[in-house]
């Protein structure tokens, strides 16, 4: 039976393919970000504390996960403690420490090796969030001149903000005083998401790999006069219906309380 590729290895197959793309390159790692991982471990978790398995090896140490348990499974020839947390968290974790991060090693097309390097890059690129700023709406218009990469960045990232809020509006906005832009406005977003929504947003902006200046992001709710004016002209995009989830959150998965090493 034909292993199904996974969304890591198309991306690991398209910047393969062209290793000059510096877009492909940001695609490459925006999925390793947001994809789930397996990390394998030392021992089983206890709590929020995990003890990643570390491998020494001829270029330093690195940890090793998966994009699927079959693949850590096959890697460890059977059963072996992990921990299923998103990538962000693992490269979080990572920074600074001078840990390599192997990824499907020797077990799928994407087998690959990041350097310590790597993996504080994409930490510091995680934690570029949104600046707070003020300013006063005077007209709407449809958005234009936006890019194609920062629309499919979006579209990716609300594609997995289920259940944050119901939909967004992309507008062109014309501010009190002559200052022009793009504003994404989430509607009827759950208390406590605007910071996740609004990196989401700036993370479409850093690896869209063009130069795609700002879009400035609002909250308003449906029946708001803004969000009815802004409605009329914009480019709509739907949230999808949150997933249920069921048992436990694994460590690492709630931002506000993410795992401890030993």
């Amino acid at each position: 039976m034909t292993e199904p590729v996974t969304l890591l290895d198309a991306a690991h197959a398209a910047i393969s393919a062209n290793p000059e793309s510096e877009v492909l390159r940001l695609r490459f790692y925006e999925r390793l970000a947001d994809g789930e991982m397996f990390l394998l471990l030392e021992r089983e978790a206890e709590g929020d504390r995990i003890d990643p398995k570390i491998f020494a090896l001829e270029s330093g140490p690195v940890v090793l996960a998966f994009d699927r348990e079959e693949r850590l499974a096959a890697f460890s020839a059977g059963v072996a403690p992990y921990v299923a947390l998103p990538g962000r968290v693992i490269a979080g974790m990572l920074k600074g420490q001078g840990i390599g991060f192997g990824v499907n090693l020797g077990v799928a097309p994407s087998s690959m090796l990041l350097p310590a390097e790597a993996m504080d890059w994409l930490a510091e690129a995680l934690e570029t969030g949104p600046v707070e700023a003020e300013g006063r709406p005077e007209s709407f218009h449809p958005p234009k001149g936006l890019p194609e990469a920062v629309l499919t960045g979006l579209d990716a990232k609300l594609a997995r903000a289920g259940g944050l809020a119901t939909a967004a509006l992309l507008a062109g906005v014309r501010y009190i005083g002559g200052r022009q832009g793009h504003m994404l406005a989430f509607l009827d977003a759950l208390p406590g998401t605007e910071t996740v929504l609004a990196r989401a947003a700036s993370e479409a902006l850093i690896f869209s790999g063009v130069d795609a200046g700002e879009i400035d992001v609002a909250f308003l709710r449906t029946g708001d006069p803004a969000a009815v004016t802004m409605a009329r002209v914009a480019l709509r995009l739907d949230l999808p219906e949150p997933e249920r989830q069921t048992g436990p959150a694994a460590p690492g998965t709630d931002p506000a309380t993410p795992p401890r090493l030993r």
